[in-house]
């Protein structure tokens, strides 16, 4: 079943009659050559790309809620490439170049708006980092440009340029940058993988990892064992507590991060604009609601929800950049754990243990990083060698201390990244 517009204007003077369901809802076999555990943005994306790109022909996707029922559903949707270091540089650039052809490969409108994000700068030193930053997108191939306060004034007029605690002296502008409907993505690579083949297994929660002579033999489920020799962990927040099931300790925190969107209103903003100094975002959806959020609770925890302290200090930063929001009323809220590494850098490796491997620590990135995060894990579960994107992405470099990537050069701290 392919969309097309002629589609659409069918089945709607037909009363939606024709349409099926967009995927398979399978039940578990008792044996696979590939099993992902995680049936969000990055563990759809990657049984896509190993059944897509590699051939794989049984797969199965092991989600113990319903797909797109996690991150990839509570999320503030930003997509963009403005990382400085080798190794996340690269990465993000391969993935944006995955967003600009998602909805064609998919045949499924997944809303992505390159509608561009503005960084803004506040004082000669943040003014040196965004040049520096900005060339070195440049140099991966990407696109930056360095925005005067005049060039602000004129495309942004709303915000508080003259505030004394955090005056604007500028910003970064990645054109390419924007925004997509977070459980569209999740549902049309879930489409995309049913179509070739893939089992995709709700309500099937992993409970043990079954290894043997070091090596992974399968899992147990809620729904019984399940064999396979590749076992890919693909569970955000709860990376850690899988990763023990097979003996192993992840060098990773759970957090909480904290969004918000307002009441529908009319278009106002055109581009997502992060705030530095405030560590504060914001886009506005295609459906009015104003999206933002900021920086995470800073205590570890699996509870999806927030804390007032924090939601007060995101509802400041924003009324101090753009004080026109400040009638809006604030519709809802939510928390989403996020899988913190010590040097705010992902993991895309195998493990200790023989077909063993792990996708995990995405930090503040993990829904804009979702397409090449999917290639590059399917690349290592097909081929046992890293993707050239995700080379840098080692687990043992948090023991060797060999290859750290202090993107935001905040430390060995996880909650500060």
């Amino acid at each position: 079943m392919r969309f097309s517009g002629l589609r659409v204007l069918r089945e709607g003077l037909r009363g939606n009659r024709g349409w099926r369901p967009h995927w398979r809802d399978a039940s578990p076999r008792p044996a696979y050559d590939a099993i992902i555990i995680g049936g969000g943005g990055h563990g759809l994306a990657t049984a896509y790309y190993l059944a897509k790109k590699h051939g794989a022909q049984r797969i199965a996707v092991l989600e113990k809620g319903y797909l797109g029922g996690g991150n990839i559903g509570r999320n503030t949707t930003i997509v963009r490439a403005n990382y400085l270091l080798p190794g996340n540089s690269e990465f993000y650039s391969h993935s944006l170049k995955l967003w600009e052809g998602m909805e064609e490969e998919l045949n499924y409108n997944v809303m992505h708006s390159q509608r561009g994000q503005i960084v803004l700068f506040h004082d000669d030193g943040q003014r040196d980092a965004a040049i520096r930053r900005g060339n070195a997108m440049r140099n991966q191939g990407d696109d930056a440009e360095l925005l005067s306060v005049a060039d602000l004034r004129r495309m942004v007029p709303y915000l508080d340029y003259d505030q004394a605690r955090f005056p604007i002296r500028g910003g970064l502008l990645q054109r390419r940058a924007g925004t997509a409907r977070h459980d569209a993505v999740a549902w049309g690579y879930a489409r995309a993988a049913s179509d070739l083949g893939v089992d995709l297994i709700q309500n099937c929660e992993v409970t043990g990892v079954d290894v043997k002579d070091g090596a992974v033999r399968g899992v147990q489920t809620t729904r019984g064992a399940i064999a396979a020799p590749k076992v890919g962990i693909i569970v955000a927040g709860r990376s850690s507590q899988v990763a023990a099931m097979a003996g192993m300790r992840l060098p990773i925190e759970s957090h909480v991060l904290q969004a918000f969107v307002t009441e529908g209103l009319k278009p106002c903003l055109d581009h997502v604009i992060s705030f530095g100094m405030g560590h504060f975002y914001i886009s506005q959806s295609d459906k009015g609601g104003l999206v933002f959020g900021g920086d995470l609770d800073f205590y570890a925890s699996y509870a999806a929800r927030g804390n007032l302290p924090m939601a007060e200090h995101v509802m400041e930063a924003g009324m101090t950049l753009m004080p026109m929001i400040g009638k809006a009323k604030v519709l809802r809220s939510w928390g989403g754990i996020m899988d913190m590494t010590p040097d705010g850098s992902p993991i895309i490796d195998r493990t200790s243990v023989e077909g063993l491997y792990v996708d995990c620590g995405w930090c503040y990135g993990g829904f804009k990083a979702v397409p090449a995060s999917g290639d590059c894990m399917a690349h290592l579960m097909a081929l046992d060698r890293p993707h050239e994107a995700a080379k840098r992405f080692r687990l043992d470099r948090f023991r060797t201390g060999r290859g750290l990537m202090d993107e935001e050069g905040t430390g060995s701290q996880h909650n500060l990244h």
